[in-house]
């Protein structure tokens, strides 16, 4: 299993702020994701950078049991 940390408008569009999915391939992680939370998650999702334990995944790359997958949405600052 992983932890997946929601924030901002990706909590939003999950409904939870954090939970617990399978580890495996970060493509089917997300597909579970917008599986389990509808397809409003996975428009979030498009903009999204993810980190698994403060690395950057993408596509393929697997997301091991055990790890941290923080869902960060675009910020504005100022």
């Amino acid at each position: 299993m992983i932890t997946v940390r929601y924030f901002a408008a990706a909590a939003e569009a999950a409904g939870v702020e954090q939970e617990q999915v399978p580890a495996g391939p970060l493509a089917g992680v997300l597909d579970d994701l917008v599986a389990r939370h509808g397809a409003e998650l996975g428009r979030v999702l498009g903009r999204c950078a993810l980190l698994a334990d403060g690395v950057r995944v993408e596509g393929a790359e697997p997301v091991p049991a055990g790890a941290t997958l923080d869902v960060l949405p675009p910020f504005a600052g100022g």
